[in-house]
């Protein structure tokens, strides 16, 4: 009871509170942008072209309360969301949550392999240059990350969907699923074969940055006199990285990558575009394109406790993986 009690006061009860406190300041911080942006919520839902009059323009403005000053419906919009509501989308005319529940399956989906992907293809490509650090190995490695980190992420889609797409006709251009079928007529491999494009243009951007990292945390490794004294012992070094490099280059590993969830999201958002995956990404992109307030802040919210939660998965994981962070960091 002492226990649990202790695990409540020092690590739960300080998370949520600064959980609540990050959503309302994502929830003030994205309506002030929305009401700052130059489109009109009235012409993204009658289009820019329509030929309504000023009498229906009024109309549609009084049936979204597009009529009340910013800050009204702001209090409006935030005191529907204590209730469990979030609104209706303009952009989908459906229940928010339920445009949410619709795409997230499909977004968690394309960045949960991509962040796997990511981990793995860069965790090894990071232990494999810093074993041959100066070889051509080596430089290739850092080239190729150097590269990668250079290049936007929809640069990198284009080029992915030109060359296995459309030249090679490999895979799909785009979508979840091919055209024409219903939701349950689509096979697991057709949703896999639809995924593999955009999950690998998401992952690869992600490479580079724990590729480089884990490279120069194993050369230190390496370097280490302990190390050299295993050397000494006449240990190979395979036996040295399996036994001394890969437990100390784990953490700052993970480290990074669960740092990485913000910008999973946001690369999520333009892999989505590039690929037309029908995932929160898209969604995002066409609120803000139509002024869908209630739809953009909701996602906005989904993803601050999406990064919320991979930033706390990693202060629990660190206590797992390094104990002496756990009792050196006692309220981590």
């Amino acid at each position: 009871m002492k226990l649990r009690n202790k695990v409540l006061q020092k690590l739960i009860v300080p998370s949520f509170l600064r959980m609540i406190t990050l959503l309302v300041a994502m929830s003030v911080i994205a309506f002030a942008l929305v009401m700052s942006s130059p489109v009109d919520p009235i012409d993204g839902f009658v289009g820019s072209e329509s030929n309504v009059s000023q009498e229906q323009r009024d109309n549609v403005a009084r049936y979204w309360g597009l009529d009340k000053p910013p800050a009204e419906r702001f209090l409006i919009w935030a005191g529907h969301v204590l209730q469990g509501d979030m609104g209706i989308s303009s952009t989908y005319r459906l229940p928010v949550t339920q445009v949410i529940g619709e795409r997230v399956k499909a977004s968690l989906a394309l960045m949960g392999v991509a962040w796997v992907l990511s981990g793995v293809m860069g965790f090894v490509l990071g232990i494999l240059a810093g074993v041959n650090r100066g070889r051509l190995l080596d430089r290739f490695i850092k080239t190729f990350c150097l590269a990668l980190s250079s290049a936007p992420t929809f640069w990198i889609g284009l080029l992915i969907l030109m060359v296995f797409a459309v030249n090679l006709q490999w895979f799909p251009i785009g979508l979840a699923a091919p055209i024409g079928k219903i939701a349950s007529e689509v096979t697991l491999w057709e949703r896999i074969h639809h995924l593999i494009l955009p999950a690998f243009t998401l992952s690869i951007v992600g490479v580079a940055n724990i590729a480089l990292h884990t490279r120069q945390k194993m050369i230190d490794v390496l370097e280490s006199e302990y190390v050299l004294f295993a050397r000494a012992r006449g240990e190979s070094t395979y036996s040295i990285v399996k036994r001394h490099g890969i437990r100390n280059i784990m953490l700052p590993a993970i480290t990074l990558q669960f740092a990485s969830f913000s910008e999973l999201f946001g690369g999520s958002v333009l892999a989505e575009q590039v690929f037309t995956y029908p995932g929160l990404g898209n969604a995002v992109t066409q609120a803000g394109l139509r002024g869908d307030v209630p739809l953009f802040l909701g996602i906005a919210l989904f993803s601050a406790v999406f990064v919320f939660t991979g930033n706390l998965l990693a202060n629990l994981i660190y206590g797992i993986v390094d104990p002496h962070i756990k009792e050196a960091n006692p309220h981590g």
